[in-house]
């Protein structure tokens, strides 16, 4: 079984660790109500995408 020969080093392991972290969500105003959503996806507020009403959203 392979072992390692030295202990790895806090700098190495951050190196490492580097892109285990998490991303701020991208959230865009909607170009309708003006609500906050995620970018390419539809509103969930209002149902309009790409500046089309997709599913109606009732009152």
């Amino acid at each position: 079984m392979a072992v390692p020969k030295r202990k790895t080093s806090p700098s190495k392991r951050g190196m490492r660790r580097s892109h285990d972290s998490l991303r701020v969500e991208a959230f865009q105003e909607c170009s309708n109500c003006g609500e906050l959503k995620r970018p390419h996806n539809l509103c969930s507020s209002c149902g309009h995408y790409n500046g089309r009403e997709i599913i109606a959203v009732g009152a």
